[in-house]
């Protein structure tokens, strides 16, 4: 039994799943750096910089919860009590949201690097080196652009830590203290050794290949992680109906509402007792075994305009516009030589088709006008 008081299992598969979800997005990043711009013709100063803004951002998020974590275990001993106890499930949904949106918006940059290595790599270079002013999209805009790889994992292990730090609080109320460091550290352990194997294998493999795989990886987590904001608001809406923690009573009845549940299993939590194999599915995929209209809606919709974004990308990609938008007929200057120069030729759409611009090729008309008089 001394052994046991040494070790706490929940403990121990919780902190090794918010470490393992942290890790998964940081290891993505770092990968994605690494196949980018440390490359042979890359730039090793932005990459460089960019390195540091995600170690940075994981560093500062992962302090900021050292210093939460001492507020909440000093304000669970003096008042066993605490407003953010109360409310922790709506904190939890905003922390969800922020980084899934985060993720979404990440996730088609990152697929298409393939095609745009060096035009990333320039704006890469532009944004950290570029002054952050006001234009367009305002300083914010600009400020979250250029420290965009410092504000995904600060965001992410910020509310990973929060979400561990709170039942970590819980936890020991009823586990012996001693139970709970080892246990945290095994999990942070286990955690980022996943990730390091996952940033090993990303860094070594073909770009495209890689950058398919996690893209797919990002929008898994992505989707799993707006489903959870939403189910956290719903549960946090139940509690309060029932003037208590769900949680408590189990995986039976009166631990969800019936009048708003899809289904409901009464096992394969990932809620109860650290999760286990069902905690680690809920990160990466948001799986929960009392689900509700308004998560499942949130889970549909979310794919539903993953699929949308990324037909509405193939199409502008395809025709240069979007959808219902016209295309704009840019007029040259010197178009007022084209009855003269043949401007419909077989020839001159043949350039247009390879690319051409449309001045190079008025410049090429008069070229061939000019040698066709000199041979007259």
């Amino acid at each position: 039994m001394a052994e046991l008081e040494l070790f706490s299992v929940p403990v121990f598969l919780l902190i090794f799943r918010e470490t393992l979800e942290t890790a998964i997005i940081v290891s993505i990043l770092l990968a994605f750096l690494k196949q980018t711009l440390d490359v042979p013709d890359g730039d090793p100063k932005v990459y460089r910089a960019l390195r540091r803004q995600v170690w940075a951002g994981t560093a500062i998020g992962f302090s900021i919860c050292l210093c939460i974590a001492g507020g909440v275990v000093m304000a669970f001993y003096s008042w066993n009590s605490t407003t953010w106890d109360q409310n922790e499930l709506y904190y939890e949904s905003f922390f969800s949201l922020f980084a899934s949106l985060m993720i979404t918006v990440m996730g088609a940059a990152v697929l298409r690097v393939g095609k745009m290595q060096a035009k990333w790599r320039v704006k890469l270079a532009k944004a950290m080196h570029a002054p952050v002013a006001v234009g367009e999209g305002g300083w914010f805009g600009r400020l979250l652009e250029r420290y965009a790889m410092f504000t995904l994992p600060f965001v992410t292990v910020l509310r990973e830590g929060v979400e561990a730090i709170v039942f970590i609080a819980g936890v020991s109320f009823s586990t012996p203290p001693s139970s709970v460091p080892l246990a945290t550290l095994a999990g942070l352990a286990f955690g980022a050794g996943a990730g390091y194997a996952l940033y090993a294998g990303g860094s070594g493999a073909r770009l495209q290949q890689f950058l398919v795989a996690a893209t797919c990886l990002l929008y898994m987590v992505g989707a799993g992680l707006f489903t959870r904001a939403v189910w956290y608001w719903d549960q946090q809406k139940w509690n309060e109906a029932i003037g208590g923690e769900a949680q408590e009573l189990g995986m039976g009845p009166g631990s969800y509402d019936i009048d708003k549940s899809v289904w409901h299993v009464n096992c394969c939590s990932p809620q109860f007792e650290g999760g286990g194999i069902w905690g680690v599915l809920n990160a990466l995929t948001g799986w929960t075994n009392s689900a509700t209209y308004n998560s499942v809606i949130a889970y549909i919709v979310y794919w539903v305009f993953v699929i949308g974004m990324f037909l509405v990308l193939r199409f502008k990609e395809l025709h240069g516009r979007l959808p219902l938008m016209k295309r704009y007929r840019v007029v040259d200057p010197l178009a007022s030589h084209c009855p003269t120069l043949n401007c419909d030729s077989d020839v001159d759409r043949a350039h247009r088709r390879s690319g051409d611009s449309t001045r190079a090729l008025l410049s090429r008309r008069l070229t061939n006008r000019a040698s066709q008089q000199d041979e007259n």
